[in-house]
């Protein structure tokens, strides 16, 4: 055999994805429709994600009003937005896992639980944030 096989050379290149071929604004418009559709399909079909957005619609006008430096407005708002960026991962980790397959797999499950483990952590730092932000003008 002379040269690099076939399939040598599709492991040396791979394709480009039919999905990248906007360029510059296009591109970008293009992106901001995807994370619309994204957020309407959270919206949609994750309870979870309905959840965390009645916290935030609670959450950031309270920390709009509430006397704290900008900095701990910052910090406030900051912590339901991480929140809400976690869950959108862990709902595409899980959409994901149920495309391959909707038979039970412990890889399966280890990927669903660590992504709400992730989604669990970030409540904390929300409650942790917040803990340490508000209680010292309570008290």
């Amino acid at each position: 055999m002379d040269g690099p096989s076939r399939a040598d050379a599709r492991l040396a290149a791979p394709a480009e994805s039919p999905f990248k071929g906007k360029t510059g604004l296009a591109r970008i418009v293009q992106a901001f429709l995807n994370s619309l559709a994204g957020l309407r399909d959270a919206w949609r079909h994750e309870s979870a994600f309905r959840q965390e957005i009645l916290l935030a619609a609670i959450l950031v006008p309270l920390a709009c009003v509430v006397p704290v430096t900008g900095t701990e407005r910052a910090l406030l708002v900051g912590s339901i937005l991480l929140v809400l960026v976690v869950e959108l991962l862990n709902s595409s980790v899980e959409a994901a896992i149920d495309r391959i397959s909707l038979d039970r797999h412990s890889l399966s499950k280890r990927a669903k639980d660590l992504g709400s483990a992730a989604v669990l952590v970030t409540l904390v730092l929300l409650a942790v944030v917040w803990g340490m932000v508000l209680v010292p003008r309570l008290a």
